[in-house]
């Protein structure tokens, strides 16, 4: 089912009606992704089901450790909204458009509006490990794309223009949190691979003369698909490492999980801040 895109329209409808029968009956206002080790923010929300994605019809099992793999639904400010628990990569062997494909899903329950979250790399030498950011553009050297194959008109027009991938008004709203709360919230320019190698010392320093901010394996080819379907994204980001060619250190992904779990907190903050201001 998942690589049949001649009948895409036909599988979210699918899993749509799957979820409603599972007992979901509301629009959620959001979807939101809780990315690599940040899957702790679930905790933090009220649930009202969760279901595993191996039990829906059209999603791919998620096979990272760190990644539980389950649609959640519940409340975060009051607001209902649909989350991911651990998303799929590309690097996973899956395509574009499978790992996309809840997106779909989660546009055709009624969710006007994606909330990214991640870990990345920091190429720009004002960041430092521990910061979060807000992504306000974006460059995609993944070598493919999830709207690559048939259009269906029903989904989104054949040509989308990403002047504005990520919303500047959910951006502003995150800001505004951020200045009243004292905290540092850069503005980020991502630079997604594929992975799931880490880059080079020569890699990390052409990304940062392309103008790349933060490096990263994720967040673009939901970015694309949401932008397909007529969402508003905002995505923000744990910079979990200093990607620094001329100090350059083994990776440590223990460490890299600390953060994240420290990290989390901040980004569901935001979350719920853009959630509850009444300008959303």
């Amino acid at each position: 089912m998942q690589n049949d895109l001649n009948n895409l329209f036909e599988n979210i409808n699918i899993a749509v009606d799957f979820i409603r029968k599972a007992g979901y009956a509301k629009s959620p206002v959001a979807g939101l992704t809780f990315g690599s080790g940040l899957g702790g923010m679930s905790e933090r929300m009220e649930i009202e089901l969760e279901i595993p994605y191996d039990d829906i019809p059209g999603f791919v099992p998620a096979t990272v450790d760190f990644h539980k793999g389950s649609l959640i639904f519940g409340q975060i400010a009051g607001r209902d909204i649909v989350a991911m628990n651990g998303r799929n990569h590309y690097y996973e062997g899956y395509s574009m458009q499978q790992i996309t494909f809840p997106v779909r899903v989660m546009r055709g329950l009624g969710a006007k509006t994606l909330m990214l979250s991640s870990i990345t790399g920091g190429v720009n030498p004002e960041y430092s490990a521990g910061d979060v950011v807000v992504i306000v553009d974006h460059i995609n050297l993944m070598g493919d794309n999830p709207l690559i194959g048939p259009n269906d008109e029903r989904l989104g027009t054949r040509y989308p223009d990403m002047i504005e991938p990520y919303s500047r008004r959910l951006v502003g709203i995150a800001e505004k949190h951020a200045r009243n709360q004292g905290l540092r919230l850069p503005r980020a320019i991502l630079l997604a691979l594929s992975g799931p190698t880490f880059e080079t010392r020569a890699e990390y320093r052409m990304m940062r003369a392309m103008g790349a901010d933060i490096i990263g394996m994720s967040v673009v080819p939901e970015t694309i698909t949401a932008v397909h379907g007529g969402m508003d994204v905002v995505a923000f980001s744990l910079v979990s490492d200093e990607c620094f060619p001329e100090c350059l250190e083994a990776i440590d992904l223990d460490v890299l999980l600390d953060r994240a779990k420290v990290g989390s907190q901040v980004i569901f903050d935001l979350y719920k801040a853009v959630l509850e201001d009444k300008d959303f």
